[in-house]
This record gives structure tokens, C-alpha cells and sequence, in this order.
């Protein structure tokens, strides 16, 4: 009988309690992110079914570190099933269902009832301080108000929505004031016109709305949902938002990831930096997604380049004008026409207004589960714009979807750039067995090697 084996991840409540070199090791590898967050806005959004779940109390505790860190925060709650439950116990039969809903006299009161509740139960939350616990010593300052005006949906295809509205204006100078001064933000699904009239308000359309015009540098949605499910089964961890509106576009996706991806798709195409969908029943998830290299959930960003598309044979006296440079100083090996043109379709480029700035390779070695990143090029008029940076996630994006496990580069001139971006040095052994025998001694390229 053999001993079973101990599991590499472990959930937070699982984890051993002492695991010093792990402790460490994962302590380092976040700073990168801690200074890169800073000082800018997390827009964070969940529906009641997290409170119902049990799982308020551990979110509180992450975004109470978030807090910590420095990281501007806003949260909108949502109040669906505690909604339906006050109209339950009050013998109505309606319910309140995701998307539009009349909402008459009796469920705006239900929902005014549902809000105010789950906003003092957070408030609750964030009030803890006990020794031993992770609030020990937090002091956190939750702020709520009337930053909302709202204007009702009224009548839409012959059909009178009443008390359900729409957000029409944030008070942007209040919440900048608040989230400057340490505060973290909480807002209700309600808003309130000029006239004094409550609306109720979709959260994901609030939230959307209020990342947008903070220009939030993520929006964060908590869902039932894991995420946009790939064909393998795992998790889509990042989608160029005409992915994700492709998409929306066809029949494959579940509702509630829809859902909430058309929600991202829009705050991404209205300047949020950022857009996450995440499952709120993995306990750490908002922590994993932030702090991980490739996180939990899934990301929707837009691409800001101008195309970035497959390479055809029509690029390939581009490409060869793009590398010719580096060739001449040494920075790359020579390459024939002749080969790049066998290989053009291992090449993803860069276009704007008809003109090729920037390429990549991939070349798979399927057998080791490793691939080759190779002429990573940017024209010098266009770098510093993160223009690589762009094309190496696409080329990563390429290589997962291929099943790889490890991407390797090879380089003489630009080994800070990689390890910056996740790369470790590597030898020559590390290296899948074809490459090894083609490797050049004489150039002395040095190895790295990134764990995908």
C-alpha cells in the first residue's frame, strides 16, 4: 500500500500552517503586482447569491488586505434572492429575475428592505477587529450614500418597467474624494432621481457604469459562474474582447456567463482596464486572480493594437525588413527568405494604416510540451508603448491552446525584458531534444524559459 500523495495547491482553509519556503517564494512573487495596483480603482461586484452562500465574511477579509495595500475600492452588492425571499414571506408571487423586470410598489420596497439589510451586514463585516483573525488591527472606513442619479427605463416595447431604472449619473468628484481618502465605497443597486423617486437598478449595469466613468483600472465580477469555459474544459483565463464578443455572438456560452461577459465586454471597450469574471465560491478567488500570473478566472481585455492577426505570405517582405536590422548587428540569426516563407504561418504580426511594426513566432514542440518564442520584434518607431508585451500574451495565449506547458526563448541582447515578464534562465538541457542538437555555441544565446 502506498501513501497517498500530498496534493501542490491546497485551498486557503486546507493549506498546512507551516510552509515557510512556500511562504516565502509566493510572498516575493506578488510584490511585482503590489506596486503595480497602488494607488489604482477596483471596482468589485457581486450578487446577493455570494451573501446567501456563507462567503461575505471571507471576501471582506481580501478586500480588507486590498485595502491595505493601497488599492481604491469600490463594491456594489447585489440583492436578487434576499429580494425574492422578502416577497416570498410577504405572500407575493412575483419574483425578481436577472436582466429587465417590472418592478412595481411592493418590490421596490422589498428591495429597499434587501439592501439596506446586506449593506449593514457588510458594513458589520468590515467592523471586525478581533485578535487572531485576519481583521486583527484593520481599520477600515466603509462609505455609502447617495452617489446615483437614476432616471427610470420606462416604457420599452409597450411595456411599463415603473420603479426599475437605470443609473444616469455617478457623482464622480464624491466617489474620487472617498476612495482618495482610504475609504472603501459601498453602493446598493438603488438610485434616486431629482424628484426624490427610488429606482431599483441592475448591479452589473452599475457597476459597469461606475468602472467606466472612474476608469477603473478593473472591473471585478464574483459570479456562480467559473468562467468562460474552454474546449478542454479548463478556463478561458484571458479573451481580446472581440473574442468575448464573438462569443456573445453565438449559443455556446451558459446564461449567467454571458451574462456578465457582455457586462465586461462593454467596460473594456469603454476604457476599464481590466475586466474579470471569477467563481465567488473558490475561497481567495479575487486574491488568486490579482496576484497570480495566470489567476482563477477569466480576463477581458481589449486590444489596443491596431490588428494583430496571423501572418500570410503577402507580410513576408515585411517581416524580412523587420528582422534584417537585427540580423546585421547580430541580435538574431539569419534567416533565408526561403524559410520564413515555409514558416509564415507560425508568425502572428502587427499592422497599423497597412504597415507591419511588430511580429512573433511560435514553434511547437508538441513531444516535451514546450515551444520557442522566437523573432519577438517591435519596429523602434513604435516601441515603448507595450506593443511586446502585447504580442508575447498573444503568443503565450497561442502556445496554452496548443497544450504547452513551457515557453522558451533564445536571446543575446534582451534577457532583463524576459525576466521582468516571468522568464528564468535555463540550460541547454532544458531544452526539448531537437533544439539541443541545433543549438549554436558559438552565439552563446542565453536560455529562458517560462512555466505556462
Amino acid at each position: 500500500m502506498t501513501d497517498t500523495p500530498e496534493p501542490d495547491t491546497y485551498s486557503a482553509l486546507d493549506a498546512p500552517e507551516f510552509a515557510p519556503a512556500q511562504f516565502v517564494r509566493w510572498f516575493r512573487e506578488v510584490a511585482p503586482y503590489v506596486h503595480a495596483f497602488r494607488g489604482k480603482t477596483f471596482v468589485v461586484a457581486f450578487g446577493g447569491e455570494l451573501v446567501q452562500a456563507g462567503a461575505l465574511n471571507a471576501l471582506v477579509q481580501d478586500i480588507s488586505l486590498l485595502s491595505s495595500l493601497g488599492i481604491r475600492l469600490l463594491l456594489i452588492h447585489g440583492s436578487e434572492p434576499q429580494v425574492n425571499e422578502q416577497l416570498r414571506l410577504k405572500g407575493y408571487s412575483q419574483q425578481l429575475t436577472r436582466g429587465l423586470n417590472i418592478v412595481d410598489a411592493a418590490m421596490l420596497e422589498c428591495a429597499k428592505e434587501a439592501a439596506g439589510e446586506i449593506r449593514l451586514d457588510i458594513e458589520a463585516a468590515f467592523s471586525q477587529g478581533l485578535p487572531n483573525t485576519p481583521m486583527s488591527h484593520s481599520h477600515v472606513r466603509v462609505v455609502s450614500g447617495n452617489f446615483v442619479t437614476a432616471r427610470p427605463l420606462g416604457v420599452i416595447g409597450g411595456v411599463d418597467y415603473r420603479h426599475a431604472g437605470v443609473a444616469r449619473k455617478l457623482d464622480q468628484d464624491a466617489l474620487k474624494f472617498a476612495l482618495s481618502h482610504d475609504s472603501i465605497v459601498l453602493m446598493s443597486p438603488l438610485g434616486f432621481s431629482p424628484t426624490g423617486e427610488a429606482f431599483t437598478l441592475d448591479m452589473a449595469d452599475l457597476a459597469t457604469a461606475a468602472a467606466i466613468a472612474l476608469r477603473a483600472e478593473k472591473l471585478i465580477f464574483l459570479t456562480g459562474s467559473s468562467g468562460v469555459q474552454e474546449e478542454g474544459g479548463g478556463i478561458d483565463t484571458e479573451l481580446a474582447r472581440a473574442d468575448a464578443d464573438a462569443l456573445l455572438a453565438g449559443s455556446t456560452l451558459d446564461e449567467e456567463t454571458a451574462f456578465y461577459l457582455g457586462f465586461a465586454s462593454k467596460a473594456v471597450k469603454r476604457g476599464v482596464a481590466r475586466a474579470h469574471l471569477l467563481p465567488y465560491d473558490l475561497d481567495g478567488s479575487v486574491l488568486l486572480e490579482v496576484f497570480t500570473h495566470d489567476g482563477v478566472g477569466t480576463m477581458v481585455v481589449e486590444d489596443t493594437l491596431d490588428d494583430l492577426r496571423p501572418a500570410t505570405m503577402d507580410d513576408v517582405g515585411a517581416i524580412i525588413r523587420l528582422i534584417e536590422p537585427l540580423e546585421a548587428d547580430g541580435t538574431l540569426v539569419p534567416r533565408a527568405r526561403g524559410e520564413i516563407e515555409r514558416d509564415v504561418e507560425k508568425y502572428t504580426v502587427l499592422e497599423h494604416d497597412s504597415v507591419i511594426y511588430g511580429c512573433a513566432a511560435l514553434y511547437l514542440h508538441p513531444d516535451e510540451k514546450m515551444a520557442e518564442m522566437a523573432c519577438l520584434i517591435v519596429h523602434p518607431d513604435w516601441q515603448g508603448e507595450g506593443e511586446g508585451e502585447i504580442l508575447l500574451r498573444h503568443i503565450e495565449g497561442r502556445a496554452r491552446a496548443a497544450g504547452v506547458k513551457r515557453l522558451f526563448v533564445l536571446t543575446t541582447r534582451t534577457s532583463h525584458w524576459f525576466i521582468k515578464r516571468g522568464f528564468t534562465p535555463g540550460g541547454i538541457s532544458d531544452l526539448p531534444r531537437s533544439k539541443q542538437t541545433t543549438y549554436n555555441p558559438s552565439r552563446n544565446s542565453l536560455i529562458f524559459i517560462k512555466r505556462l
